[in-house]
């Protein structure tokens, strides 16, 4: 049985995560775990919120609460965000778990022991009006290479450039508002990315089938300029995880906490400990190579933004131990997802939320269009009429429309059974052709993560399904041959089940709608299509759904659009 790892970047606990944030990581994510197990992968597929730095401080701050209750409440409220999704997560953690504590800790001793950790003197943003330093995602200002006037001191969020706070144009304190800014002195560790460039070249270039998207952002920042640079690990924080070298104290780094991009990758290994601490599973087998993770592909997926710290800041962690941990095999990285001509922010409230997204309409409408306009190649537009218009074109009319009129003609002429009589021809002989050669190509492109290629490949499975329907006419057949109307209502009947199960990484609701209509249990991958659409046999019962997917009219388009055009409050 292959095994399978699977992460998508962790979301941050600061407030609910938009469909962009969605759709860059943990809805794929989710679609490449369900395929996987529907192939008979032994899956782990893991994720978590990220819990500490700046974002979760100023999140609390705003909603007055502590930190701690705050990360808390919201822990519970993207779970159940997930959940309403249909993310099957094997375990969806905490950042802030006493496991990340420990091998995040354990990680700063193994590199230091290596060689890898220094301790250096560095100038920090000291806010007089907040009367503490300012962490990089504290400072705002503009930014200096694109103008935006909201980037923030590690990162620019509207061009991407890697920044420091003391690079931007008329620098803020992101929590006062102050200006009264000066730059002082401190002390913090450093992993010295810089030794390990050369490691990490190596590796990147044994990773033959990564994404461009991937491989040209990561020798991006391996080579340009002055190459890969050293990069602080510890902040003048409250909230995270204490600065120890393994279980004793770090001399000169007392009061401080590993930085965020530090910790949260860990969580990755973390998380897994926690479902074996849940389960009594073995976390190891997963992750360590000395204990049987040699045979695991490890799958992450992210965001653009991200893969700076998956393809080159981890795997640095994880090399640089000089332990036995698994790296990734292949890391499938997103273009952004854009709204109605400019981005999705958390930060400022843009776009449409995961629970604002619920509250219309089920999970199955926001993850078809998602996933079949993935931004892969490049950025992807979310508008309206696009999202109306696929919706009510690829799950209406050409999958739900296929499911009632097969259902309700054969409860019409031969009652709420498979049909018996009649036999297939040449029409039914053509169409196990074309869906096994159809379906070939799906499990190509879905293996090859190539998910808008696979699920134009999945709408074609089941516009094959329309075509034939069209073509046999069964309700104008039945009146001159009943038992060959049967045949092809049978036929009929047996393509909903497939679609089913074949359906299913994409829309599951739907999917588990269809089989619990069609009275089976049997979501076996069709390894045989002639077996597969013989699956119902003859006097097997089923029941006539409700209607699959309601189309969306042009009221709600345009309520919808209204509705959402401003910001969140």
């Amino acid at each position: 049985m292959p095994r399978t790892l699977i992460t998508s970047a962790l979301p941050y606990i600061n407030g609910i995560k938009h469909l962009g944030n969605l759709v860059g990581s943990q809805l794929p994510a989710d679609l490449y775990a369900r395929y996987c197990r529907a192939r008979g992968h032994e899956v782990m597929f893991v994720c978590a919120t990220d819990e500490h730095g700046t974002p979760a401080e100023l999140a609390a701050r705003k909603a007055g609460q502590p930190v701690a209750e705050y990360c808390a409440e919201m822990w519970q409220v993207q779970k159940d965000l997930a959940d309403g999704f249909g993310l099957s997560f094997d375990h969806f953690g905490r950042s802030s778990s006493p496991q990340n504590h420990r091998l995040t800790q354990h990680f700063a001793a193994r590199l230091d022991d290596e060689g890898l950790i220094e301790q250096r003197a560095s100038r920090q943003v000291y806010s007089h009006a907040d009367g503490r330093f300012l962490p990089d995602r504290y400072v705002e200002g503009t930014c200096p290479n694109c103008g935006y006037d909201r980037a923030r001191g590690d990162q620019c969020e509207n061009c991407t450039k890697q920044l420091d706070p003391t690079d931007l144009i008329d620098p803020r304190s992101a929590i006062s508002g102050s200006t009264d800014l000066e730059v002082r002195e401190t002390r913090h560790l450093y992993l010295l990315q810089s030794k390990l460039r050369d490691r990490l070249d190596r590796w990147i270039d044994e990773q033959k089938d990564w994404p461009i998207l991937t491989t040209s952002i990561a020798k991006k920042w391996l080579h340009d300029c002055d190459g890969l640079q050293d990069r602080g690990i510890t902040r003048d924080l409250d909230w995270g995880i204490p600065v120890m070298k393994g279980d004793a104290p770090w001399p000169g780094m007392e009061g401080k906490v590993f930085y965020v991009w530090f910790d949260a990758p860990i969580e990755y290994i973390a998380g897994t400990a926690e479902w074996a601490d849940a389960t009594g599973g073995d976390w190891e087998r997963w992750w360590r190579t000395d204990n049987g993770a040699d045979d695991v592909r490890y799958v992450q997926f992210m965001g653009k933004d991200n893969v700076p710290f998956h393809a080159l800041s981890f795997p640095a962690t994880l090399l640089g131990s000089n332990e036995p941990w698994k790296t990734v095999d292949y890391l499938k990285s997103f273009n952004y997802l854009n709204y109605d001509g400019g981005q999705f922010s958390t930060s400022q409230g843009r776009g449409v939320f995961m629970d604002q997204a619920l509250s219309i309409l089920p999970s199955d409408y926001w993850r078809w269009w998602l996933l079949s306009h993935v931004p892969e190649s490049s950025d992807t537009e979310f508008t309206w009429d696009n999202f109306a218009s696929s919706v009510n074109k690829d799950l209406a009319d050409v999958l739900g429309n296929f499911v009632s009129r097969v259902t309700k003609f054969c409860r019409s002429r031969f009652g709420e059974a498979v049909p018996d009589g009649g036999t297939w021809g040449a029409a039914e002989e053509a169409l196990v052709q074309t869906l096994a050669t159809r379906l070939a190509a799906y499990q190509a492109h879905m293996d090859a993560i190539e998910i808008r290629k696979a699920a134009a490949e999945l709408r074609a499975i089941w516009v094959a399904g329309n075509e034939y329907l069209q073509d046999a006419a069964p309700w104008a057949t039945f009146k001159d041959d009943p038992d060959r109307a049967a045949a092809q209502i049978r036929m009929g009947l047996n393509l909903i089940r497939l679609y089913a199960v074949l359906s299913r990484p994409f829309i599951p609701a739907a999917s588990d709608a269809m089989l619990a209509a069609m009275g089976t249990g049997d979501d076996a991958w069709p390894d045989d299509m002639r077996a597969a659409l013989m699956a119902l046999p003859p006097g097997h019962a089923f029941t006539v759904p409700d209607v699959l997917f309601a189309k969306i009219t042009d009221d709600q388009r345009d309520d919808w659009a209204a509705r959402f055009s401003g910001t969140r409050d």
